[in-house]
């Protein structure tokens, strides 16, 4: 009898120790496997039971909470939704979310071991902490300015502080709302399909997202390539450019808007945009050498995060020299997106160093304890200090005497470029247009900001669209903005 009681307290022993063994494997090494299941409604639930954090433009927050009652109890808010849209993104309970509200969404939702003041304590317990904030680099008055520019055109606006990486504005028109994807109802799902379906596309984000054509303005590119090569040396000597150019093996006869540019010199060429001298120095300078310094600049990086994911700008490491030839001047394959184009404008500005741009200044925990600082850092080494010296002087005569005298600003350095990009079969789209520029007050050391602009008005009359006509001024106005 004691031998059973033995036997069946064993077996029992044995029984309980697999229930232990089996619940350990259940409940941690596949817990992950059960929190990620889509029926598993627990995670969702326990996610929108409590305020989520916020997202910060110069100390004021954006976003907000609102308390619902319903089973997804708290939805987001927006303060300005469609004019921070480019920068927060949007929080659905349906449709997720995208840009900072997706790569912050470990801090706002609270899941980020960082929140907890005990280490290790969120991997122990597995227990979701209060959200905590993402404070921005984006400042208010350089926001707003560059969004009230754009109007109700298409395009984009991109502001970078060049000495250290900060996007001071981000704006892509048109926008929209994202308040009215935060629900479960019909009227979130309704707003889903509306906005996805418009042809004016307001959920493309525009200046991180979107590439174009730079046109013109990729002849600072250029004209930086052919200083680092020494192909040309004195930006006053006569280029040896014909007018018009025949592009190499090739009958294409390439001319230009401008007067003057046979021969011209290379500052002169860069105040009035001569195609034919940039086109001609980009074979010169060759294939290797335009790729080159064209990726030092961040072209063909498949990697730029800021911490949303930034679209790659192109320049086509495969050409023939007449490909190359309209490369050089912003056409063919080479495309960027505006922050591209504003790194590039910042990188001359920065005396040859291009930082590294970046969206998200701290996060703290709700508590107000700091979690993460972000801390400025070269990107690239675009180019020399002597070349970015000699591409400032050029990008100021472009503006004092060229084709971005709109961009002028009393009391301030201004530089800048214009671009008008031909696009479309056969080039009979509407332009794009292009600006890009820097600003330096007189009494500052260093510039305060670089800008790039973009319009691709497909309304606007062919004639009426130029860079510096049309995109200038919102230039001008973002750095008036950003120099206070």
């Amino acid at each position: 009898m004691i031998r059973c009681i033995r036997r069946a307290s064993a077996f029992c022993l044995l029984l309980l120790v697999a229930l232990l063994l089996n619940a350990s494997r259940v409940q941690v090494l596949e817990a992950d496997d059960y929190n990620r299941n889509p029926a598993n409604r627990r995670l969702t639930i326990a996610r929108y039971d409590q305020p989520r954090g916020d997202i910060l433009v110069g100390g004021a927050s954006v976003t907000g909470s609102k308390d619902t009652r319903e089973r997804l109890r708290y939805e987001r808010t927006y303060t300005d939704g469609p004019l921070y849209a480019p920068v927060t993104g949007y929080a659905s309970q349906i449709y997720g979310t995208s840009l900072l509200e997706n790569t912050e969404d470990d801090v706002l939702s609270g899941t980020d071991p960082r929140l907890a003041r005990v280490p290790l304590w969120t991997e122990l317990t597995r227990e979701q902490q209060p959200g905590g904030d993402v404070r921005t680099t984006i400042e208010a008055p350089v926001q707003r300015a560059a969004f009230r520019g754009l109007g109700s055109r298409r395009g984009a606006v991109a502001a970078i502080q060049p000495a250290t990486g900060r996007i001071l504005a981000l704006v892509s028109t048109p926008s929209y709302d994202p308040g009215v994807l935060s629900g479960t109802g019909a009227p979130a799902t309704r707003a889903w399909k509306e906005l996805n379906g418009s042809p004016a596309k307001p959920m493309l984000n525009r200046a991180l997202r979107q590439t174009y054509p730079p046109g013109s303005t990729f002849k600072v590119v250029t004209a930086a390539a052919a200083l680092e090569t020494g192909v040309v040396d004195d930006i006053r000597a006569p280029t040896d450019s014909p007018d018009p150019y025949t592009l190499p093996r090739s009958t294409t006869r390439l001319t230009n808007e401008a007067s003057g540019c046979e021969n011209a010199t290379l500052l002169h060429a860069f105040e009035v945009s001569c195609n034919t001298v940039f086109a001609r120095l980009g074979v010169d300078v060759g294939l290797r050498g335009m790729v080159e310094t064209a990726e030092n600049f961040g072209f063909n990086d498949d990697g730029l995060r800021v911490p949303p994911r930034v679209a790659r700008s192109n320049v086509d490491t495969s050409m023939d020299e007449a490909q190359l030839a309209l490369s050089s001047i912003g056409q063919y394959d080479t495309r960027a997106t505006p922050l591209e184009m504003a790194m590039v404008a910042a990188a001359v500005a920065g005396n040859g160093d291009l930082q590294r741009p970046y969206l998200v200044r701290r996060v703290t925990a709700a508590d107000g304890r700091t979690v993460s600082v972000h801390r400025p850092r070269t990107h690239h080494r675009a180019m020399s200090p002597g070349t970015a010296m000699r591409l400032k002087e050029m990008m100021v005569a472009a503006v004092d005497r060229g084709t971005g005298t709109r961009a002028a600003i009393d009391g301030a350095e201004v530089g800048g470029k214009t671009g008008t990009a031909q696009h479309g079969i056969d080039n009979t789209g509407t332009p794009y247009a292009w600006f890009i520029s820097w600003a330096r007050a007189r009494d500052a050391a260093e510039p305060a900001v670089a800008v790039a602009v973009v319009i691709e008005d497909a309304e606007a009359d062919r004639a009426d669209i130029s860079g510096g006509g049309s995109a200038a001024p919102i230039a001008r106005e973002v750095m008036r903005a950003a120099l206070g």
